[in-house]
Parts: C-alpha cells; structure tokens; sequence
C-alpha cells in the first residue's frame, strides 16, 4: 500500500506539470488565436499527452521487461486517445449544455480523465515492482 501511495504521488507531480502545459496551451491557443475551445484542447491536451509518456513512464510506472517499448507506446496512445475523447466530451457538456466557462470545465474534465489515466495505466502498462 505504501508503494501505490508513493506511485500515486508521483503520478501526481507529473500529472501537474501535464495539466500546466494543457491548461496554459489551452488558454492561449483560445483566448491568444482565437481557436474553437474543442480544437483548443484537442492540440494541448496531444502535447501534454508527449509529455506525461515520457516522465510517467520514466519516473512513475515500471517497464514490463515482457513488453517492448513500441507495444507500450502503442498501449499508451491508445489509453490517452480514450482519455482524450473523455476530456472533449466532458469539454462539450460542460460548455454546451450546462454553460461553464471552458477555463473551468478544464479542471473537472482533468480530474476525471486523471483517475482513467492512473487506474488505466497501472492495468496495462506498469509492472507493479
């Protein structure tokens, strides 16, 4: 148990530094260039997505020896396309239908695409040492 903390926090740091860099894009794409918010969090949320892969999987989860790292990729992408699908959705329903500002449905489609991200990757894609 004091191990699934200790991966949980720091899947947490590198989630904040993720959220940072999809948030400030986000903004800035939108309020900056005046791209369609949906568009907006498709591209910041992709670049978050490159690097989240590469600290998650460096400082967080443990390489399955068995699997190569083109598979684990792979594994990834599609968890984070998934992920991705979720965050637009939660984007769209916030925004169109309950009318939140995209800024703070940002937040609530972030804290559940947080929890498909760990419980998700920990199945597929950890060793569990």
């Amino acid at each position: 148990m004091k191990n699934l903390i200790a991966q949980f926090m720091k899947f947490g740091v590198v989630g904040a530094i993720a959220f940072v860099i999809d948030y400030g894009l986000l903004a800035l794409l939108t309020e900056a260039f005046g791209v369609n918010y949906l568009v907006s969090a498709t591209i910041s949320f992709t670049v978050s997505v490159i690097f989240n892969y590469v600290a998650s999987m460096r400082y967080v989860f443990t390489h399955k020896e068995d699997m190569s790292r083109r598979r684990e990729f792979v594994i990834f992408v599609v968890l984070s396309v998934i992920g991705l699908i979720i965050n637009n959705l939660c984007m769209w329903a916030g925004v169109e239908l309950l009318g939140v500002h995209y800024l703070i449905t940002k937040i609530g489609a972030t804290a559940i695409v947080m929890v498909w991200n760990f419980v998700t990757r920990k199945i597929f894609l950890d060793a569990g040492e």
